[in-house]
């Protein structure tokens, strides 16, 4: 936490928060009582009116998640562009993302990537990882941990075996870690883990010309 997110949020009016469980050991660990108010995936279309009204009557909302940042695979991108269409200014603090130290750490080129997200489950996975196997930028993948081996294995048919990709585990927290090799290796190290906890992003290496 920064000393001007700590203020803003002192400041504000209500704080829009991913889990107000989570969230309220934060504003306790920093003295913050402002009220809490759950805005996450789930809920976001139905609460965007009305906290929309509440910023149209002058008063400062703040908005935190879990891990990472509002918007980038999170809760916030409808808020923000509902904000820009009715001329609420918004404004962005700089904090932790998973998404720039996997890149930072992989050891592959990070002057140009490609950023990916989570692939869609379903529709359209297929065509995406054929797309993404001719990428020559560098590509940075989003997954869940109980769906890692699922990931691995489709990249193995689609960028074959010996493409080097880090798998990052747990990054900006306590228990962070990056492995690194090729894809083949991966399926192997990750596959002799009983369990995988922790959100995974996987920086890929993209294709050499």
């Amino acid at each position: 936490m920064t000393f001007r997110a700590v203020e803003v949020l002192k400041q504000a009016d209500v704080i829009l928060a991913e889990d107000t469980r989570t969230s309220s050991h934060l504003l306790r660990h920093f003295s913050i009582g402002k009220p809490l108010q759950a805005h996450h995936k789930f809920n976001e279309h139905q609460t965007l009116q009305q906290i929309i009204n509440r910023l149209l009557s002058g008063q400062t909302i703040a908005m935190i998640s879990d891990a990472g940042t509002p918007g980038i695979c999170d809760a916030g991108f409808l808020l923000v562009r509902e904000c820009v269409t009715k001329g609420i200014e918004v404004e962005c603090l700089p904090g932790a993302t998973a998404l720039i130290p996997a890149v930072v750490i992989s050891g592959f080129p990070c002057d140009r990537f490609c950023f990916e997200g989570f692939l869609p489950a379903k529709k359209g996975r297929q065509k995406r990882w054929a797309e993404l196997a001719e990428e020559t930028r560098t590509i940075v993948i989003y997954e869940s941990p109980h769906k890692l081996l699922k990931t691995l294995s489709e990249l193995k048919k689609y960028f074959g075996g010996e493409r080097k990709i880090a798998v990052s585990r747990e990054l900006t927290k306590l228990h962070e870690e990056t492995v690194r090799g090729t894809i083949a290796e991966q399926l192997e190290i990750w596959n002799e883990r009983q369990t995988v906890k922790g959100e995974i992003v996987l920086t890929v290496e993209g294709r050499q010309t």
